[in-house]
């Protein structure tokens, strides 16, 4: 292991790709706490919005061109990262998803000590020969990581029922509560959609336009809703590989916001927010959701029931895959506007004791604290043996 910076400081490199969407904000999140504490925080990812949005906080940021997915650039984009970490020369590595978690453990193979996120199961993405391929790499690479870090105890779970073998430390995620807050639905919807109907029952869903957060189940679910709840509209906010499908199948009462800078708005603009996952790790969609004092529909995925009070989940979870399930439970709450006041006050409170940031630095933060601790009684023991053997 090599040693801290001369005035001290650990120095962490975080490995990343993808750069969009939840794990990129979980990453920044993390820069801007540890940077804050002292720490030399690199992050290593593709070009994009992600070290755009590091930079001013003070990361120093490596470009590492990556694709999205393992392909016939995997063995460039591990020499890479070889290289780079000559440059770096880090104290610790955590490698993010699945893409960031396979480059980065071949690369390092546990000369440095090295945490491994998953932010949801590859295997869970892809079926076939190609499930069984990502699960075969995920068990013989747990022994370059010298700790598994699951967002939930759900992830965790699976992670242990498909046979990998690890050390394992749960840290929900965490989003920044005095970003995202309640503000007056009125006001904020009238500034985004100046020609939509006041009383006009609006759902918001915010995620990546991919087959994973299952927007194509939502808009099939979405002709039950809209004959039920007359002039309620939908608004996808997002970007993604499946947009222009979503679009061509969507009827009038579906929006598409497109990408944002900035999302808050959009929550604080709901009646409802819905996230119609595939699979999850756990998603901070909802959770912001939550603490804009925003009621959410999500399906029961890993991590969904953690993020929710436990008196919510009857109400708000509903079974992946299920239009009509998924159709009853938003109906139900758009028509009862109280209910919706009442859960989304839970939610709120649920968010501010159990997933506020700061809670979620502070642990992967223990992680690092263990993990280090371990490694160098690990380097120290051997030195210490042969002293008594030859005293």
């Amino acid at each position: 292991m090599h040693q801290p910076e001369p005035d001290g400081r650990l120095r962490v490199l975080h490995l990343t790709q993808p750069v969009d969407g939840g794990v990129p904000r979980v990453v920044t999140d993390l820069a801007r706490a540890q940077l804050a504490a002292g720490l030399h925080v690199t992050v290593a990812c593709p070009a994009g919005r992600l070290a755009d949005d590091l930079r001013p906080l003070g990361a120093d940021v490596r470009h590492w061109a990556a694709t999205r997915s393992p392909g016939p650039s995997l063995p460039a984009e591990v020499r890479r990262l070889v290289r780079l970490l000559g440059e770096v020369r880090p104290d610790l590595v955590h490698a993010h998803s699945a893409k960031a978690g396979l480059a980065g453990r071949l690369a390092v193979r546990g000369r440095i000590p090295t945490v491994f996120q998953p932010h949801a199961w590859s295997f869970e993405a892809v079926g076939g020969t190609t499930a069984a391929l990502a699960l075969r790499w995920e068990r013989f690479g747990a022994r370059w990581a010298d700790r598994l870090v699951c967002v939930s105890e759900a992830e965790r779970t699976t992670g242990v029922r498909a046979r990998i073998a690890g050390r394992w430390s749960v840290v929900p995620n965490g989003i920044d509560t005095e970003r995202f807050h309640p503000a007056p639905v009125g006001t904020v919807r009238a500034s985004l959609l100046p020609g939509l109907d006041p009383a006009a029952p609006l759902v918001v869903c915010v995620a990546r336009l991919c087959r994973q957060k299952g927007q194509d189940v939502l808009l099939g679910a979405w002709a039950d809703i809209a004959a039920k709840v007359p002039g309620a509209r939908l608004v996808l906010v997002g970007d993604g590989p499946d947009g222009e499908r979503l679009r061509s199948r969507a009827p009038e009462s579906v929006l598409f916001a497109g990408a944002v800078d900035d999302a808050v708005p959009w929550y604080q603009a709901a009646d409802l927010v819905v996230l119609p996952s595939r699979w999850e790790g756990m998603a901070l969609s909802p959770l912001e959701a939550l603490a804009c004092g925003r009621p959410v529909v999500v399906t029961d995925v890993d991590g969904a029931r953690e993020s929710l009070p436990t008196a919510l989940a009857p109400l708000c979870l509903v079974p992946a895959e299920d239009p009509a399930a998924l159709a009853g439970a938003v109906t139900g709450l758009l028509r009862d506007p109280l209910l919706r006041e009442s859960l989304g006050h839970q939610g709120r409170r649920h968010v501010l004791s159990t997933h506020d940031v700061r809670r979620t630095a502070e642990a992967v933060a223990g992680v690092y604290r263990e993990l280090l601790t371990t490694t160098r009684r690990a380097r120290v023991a051997p030195t210490e043996r042969r002293e008594s053997i030859h005293s």
